[in-house]
Parts: C-alpha cells; sequence; structure tokens
C-alpha cells in the first residue's frame, strides 16, 4: 500500500518523456516505488534510441518506448503524433525529465495544465540548452554568484518560462569546477522534481 494515497485513491499516472540516462527518471521511479509519490510510471518514451533511460524503464517493470524523429518529418506532425502515443496511456501528468526538444502547441493543447518541465537554471535565468556552463561562465565573469534548479508548468513554446511549481537556489562556490556545479545541480535536481511533484499531486488529492 501507497502511503501517500488516501484510503480508496488511485495512483496519479505519469508518462515521462526523456533523452538522456534517466537519473531524474530514476527519482521518480524509486519515489513511486518507496510510498513517497502517490503515483506511478506508466510509460518512459525517449527520442533516442540508446537513452539509458529507457532500460531504467525496463527494470522497474514500466513500458519503455523509442518514437524517433524522422529527418523529413515536420516538427508539429511530430509532435501530433507522439501526442496521440502519450494519450493512449491517460496520464495525469506528462514530466519532461531530460527531454531535449521543445514540444509544440500542438503537443502541449493536448495537455494542459498537465506538463511539466524540469530546468537546472532559476525563473527567468539561462533558459534553453547549456544552463550550466552558461551559469558557471557568468560567475566566473563576476556576473551571478548562484544558481539554482527549478520546476514548472509549459503551457507554451516559451523555453523555460512558464508557472514555477517549485525553485532552489545554490551558492556557485569559488573552489567549484564546472563538473562539481553541475553535480551539485543534478543532485538538487532529482530531489526539487519529487518534491515538486508531490506537491502537484498533494493538492490535486485534495481538490477532488
Amino acid at each position: 500500500m501507497n502511503p501517500s494515497l488516501e484510503p480508496g485513491a488511485k495512483p496519479a499516472r505519469l508518462v515521462v518523456l526523456v533523452s538522456g540516462g534517466g537519473s531524474n527518471l530514476q527519482a521518480i521511479l524509486d519515489a513511486c516505488e518507496q510510498g513517497e509519490l502517490g503515483a506511478r510510471v506508466v510509460a518512459v518514451i525517449s527520442n533516442k534510441k540508446e537513452a539509458f533511460a529507457l532500460q531504467r524503464a525496463e527494470r522497474a517493470g514500466v513500458r519503455a518506448i523509442y518514437f524517433p524523429k524522422e529527418k523529413q518529418q515536420d516538427r508539429r506532425a511530430y509532435d501530433a503524433k507522439l501526442a496521440e502515443l502519450v494519450a493512449e496511456h491517460k496520464p495525469d501528468y506528462v514530466v519532461l525529465a531530460g527531454w531535449m526538444r521543445i514540444l509544440s502547441q500542438v503537443f502541449l493543447d493536448a495537455f494542459p495544465g498537465k506538463v511539466i518541465n524540469l530546468h537546472p537554471a532559476l525563473p527567468g535565468r539561462f533558459p534553453g540548452t547549456h544552463a550550466i556552463e552558461r551559469a558557471f561562465e557568468a560567475f566566473q565573469r563576476g556576473e551571478v554568484t548562484c544558481t539554482g534548479v527549478m520546476v514548472h508548468l509549459v503551457p507554451d513554446e516559451d523555453v523555460d518560462s512558464g508557472p514555477v511549481l517549485a525553485e532552489q537556489e545554490i551558492p556557485i562556490l569559488e573552489s567549484d569546477t564546472l563538473e562539481s556545479l553541475a553535480e551539485r545541480l543534478h543532485q538538487l535536481e532529482r530531489l526539487l522534481l519529487v518534491k515538486a511533484l508531490k506537491k502537484l499531486l498533494t493538492k490535486q488529492s485534495e481538490l477532488q
């Protein structure tokens, strides 16, 4: 029995989109297994065949799906097919845990208020790719003293700018290398993502 669920409540259904190793996916899987999250991952989808996240899903007994974008395929056509695939699993939320594609409105409109993204920067700072590297370079130039992680909703195609569900700042240390900063941020990502999902699911349960 999942101790985070009210008696008789069904666990929330999560579909996770991921393009890489899946350490954040693993944090979700572990939190579900341990009862920290009143949820279960019903499918993991990756646009990269070699993504280790697919193996993590298989090991957890979760459906793992490789869904590539063909070279000549229109972006919106791909997103429409992706939305159909995700919808088959009837998700309560779609979690982008290292999904390295900007989703078009075609996909987002299919899941309004249900798409959640994780980004290794604070709101309004370093949107898009290479956020950790850019924060570290800004620190070296004396422009910032900290960075952080945020979890936010994705209502539209603007990059890393949706309503914030959770954020946490960490200082950049004089002793930091890019590698040590990245490792601290990745550890924080895993914690904050689970925390944000837990808060969101608790709120959803209270509204039901």
